[in-house]
Parts: C-alpha cells; structure tokens; sequence
C-alpha cells in the first residue's frame, strides 16, 4: 500500500469510514491503544489530510430526494476559464451532490438528487440549461439503487 500510514492508522480509518460516531474510548478499546493515542493519530489523520471531514449520511427517501439523476453535460467551450466558470457555477446547485470532469465524449457527470421528475425538470430548465457555456445534457435516472458506499478499501 502506497500510504504514509502504519497498520493503527489504516485501522483507525477502516472503522472511522463505517461508523464515525465511534469515540475515542471505543476505537482505544477495539485498537487495544490509549485515548490519547488515538486522539493524536485521529488529529494528525485530519491534518495530513486522510479525514477530509466527518459527515452523517442520510437516508435519502426520508429527505425527500427520491429521483437521482446521472447528467452528463457537454460544454461549448473547453478553454480553462469556461471550464472553471461552470464548475463555479454548477457547484452552487442545491441539488448537484457530485460533479465530475470527464474524459469521453461529455465533460462533465453530474449526480443529482431531486424529490421528483417535476422538479428535476425545473432544474433542469431553470439552472443547469441556463448557464451559458451549456451546449447538451443527456440524463439517465436511477430505477434502483444495489449498492451505495462510501467506504474505500484499505
């Protein structure tokens, strides 16, 4: 493994990534380490930039995001400023979760979560279709959803 990370590090980070209410306490005790130990490494993880940050994730139905759509955009321009306008741009969408440049035939890949087709097509028309670097958008809806992760294998 190409990591800086000895085997208490990676460890750490396997069960931070499916449970990052774990305490301090717990991880010691799983660990078989000090507290202190533990605080240090998870500190010193999140300095170097291992632990980017610490969210909870959510049951999207129950929040009412129940379409996701994958859209994939074409831009008309591909000069370093028109790519980073849109970028700038499409980041600032509520309902954009994931935005990613692209080799491909398209630019970008977009995830997004909406509560309904009505409302994705009012993202669609009102902002994504508005900005002015925007040549095409192709978009492939969710049916069924059979694995979502957010752990990395370590």
């Amino acid at each position: 493994m190409q990591l800086n990370l000895d085997t208490v590090d990676i460890e750490i980070l396997k069960f931070l990534q499916k449970d990052a209410t774990l305490t301090n306490k717990e991880l010691a005790f799983k660990l078989n380490k000090s507290i202190a130990t533990i605080h240090e490494r998870i500190r010193r993880l999140k300095e170097q930039g291992y632990i980017v940050r610490i969210v909870a994730i959510l049951d999207r139905k129950k929040v009412d995001r129940n379409l996701i759509a994958f859209s994939h955009v074409f831009l008309k321009a591909h000069t370093a400023e028109a790519l980073g306008e849109f970028e700038s741009e499409v980041a600032k969408f509520s309902e954009v979760m994931e935005c990613f440049q692209m080799t491909g035939a398209y630019d970008f890949i977009l995830r997004i979560a909406t509560s309904d087709m009505d409302t994705y097509h009012l993202f669609l028309r009102n902002k994504l279709a508005t900005l002015p670097n925007v040549s095409t958008v192709q978009s492939f809806f969710v049916l069924s959803e059979t694995k979502s992760d957010t752990a990395y294998p370590l």
